[in-house]
Parts: C-alpha cells; structure tokens; sequence
C-alpha cells in the first residue's frame, strides 16, 4: 500500500520528445507529399492521429505530476504549438486535394525547410532540460528555416505574376500562403523553447 504515497513523476520531457518525432515522420511525409508522392498523404494523416494520442497522453501526465522538469503551462504550450504546426500541413494537404491542385517545385521546396525546421525542434526539445544551449541553438536553427521558407514564399508569388489563368492564381497563392503560416507555426514552437529555457535560467 506504500506505493499509494510515492509521487507521481513521468518522463514529460520524454513525452513531449516523443510527440516531437511523431511530428517529424509527419512533416517528413509532408514534405515527400508536395514534392509529388501522392502516396504519403495517408503517411501524413496517420501520422497527425498519432500525435494526437501523444498530445494528450501527454496532458494527462502533465496534470497527474506531482513535479515537473519545466513549468506545467510551458510544458502545455509547447506540445500544443507543434501540433498546430503538424495540424495546418494535414489540412494544406487536404485543402490541395479538395481544389485538385498539383504540388509544384516552390511548394516541395517549402515543405522540405518545414520539415527540416521541426527536425531541429525536435533537437531542441530532446535538450531543453539537459542541454538549454544546445535546445536554443537548434531552435535558432528551425527559425532559420523559416527564414528560407520566407524567402521561397515571396519568390514563388512573384511568378505568379508571369500566369494568366486567375483561378490558378488564386489557388497557388493560398497554398503559397498556407505553407508560409506552417513556417509561422514553426517559430512560435521556437520561440516557446527559447522562454522556457530563459524562465528556468
């Protein structure tokens, strides 16, 4: 009966990792996607269910700890902002299926620094605890990424310019735009590990 009275301490932050790698076969798939492999939208949709489940294992053990390695609401935040990132490319994916539009070069090249941007949030969040310098370098790193994507947004809508057919205009450029507020999505993901680290300074 003893056992009754010993806290209750699971691993969040493993927890919390574990949701970040489900997220990046997601965004892995994501980006095979929109770089023409229509195969891997289910890849990616599977993937999304399965972070869910992760996400909220995660809320129960968040709420039953009786301590946790970072703050609880910083904790919460975090998983919360990478599932919205993994979110909004199951829905580019659909909205893109919905409309029968072709991913093009500009969106696989998107897609690919979206994927690469989790991948070092995933780094970031396997060392917030242990190595706070080495999360926030790889944090720095996923917001770089989005820096690329910035970059290959305004590009890709410059040509637009060159197209004439108005429905195809106004079809890339949400895509464009949907695949721009991915990498938004990224660096508030970024940003929280950085406040995190900082709180606990």
């Amino acid at each position: 009966m003893s056992h009754w009275f010993l806290p209750h301490t699971p691993d969040l932050i493993g927890l919390l990792a574990g949701q970040a790698e489900v997220t990046v076969r997601g965004m892995d798939a994501f980006a095979a996607w929109s770089s023409g492999d229509k195969s891997k939208a289910e890849e990616l949709r599977g993937a999304e269910h399965e972070a869910d489940d992760a996400r909220r294992n995660l809320q129960r053990e968040l709420r039953a700890a009786f301590s946790t390695p970072l703050d609880p609401e910083d904790i919460y935040e975090l998983s919360e902002r990478l599932d919205i990132v993994l979110n909004a490319s199951k829905n580019a994916v659909r909205e893109a299926e919905v409309m029968n539009i072709e991913p093009n070069e500009a969106l696989g090249a998107m897609a690919a620094e979206a994927a690469a941007g989790v991948r070092n949030i995933a780094k970031a969040l396997a060392d917030v605890k242990k190595n706070p310098d080495a999360a926030t370098a790889s944090a720095d790193a996923a917001i770089k990424c989005e820096r690329h994507i910035e970059h290959l947004y305004r590009d890709a809508m410059s040509n637009l310019t060159q197209v004439d057919e108005v429905g195809t205009v106004m079809a890339m450029r949400e895509m464009y735009r949907r695949y721009a507020r991915i990498g938004e999505a990224i660096v508030l993901v970024a940003e929280r590990v950085w406040y995190s680290v900082v709180k606990e300074a």
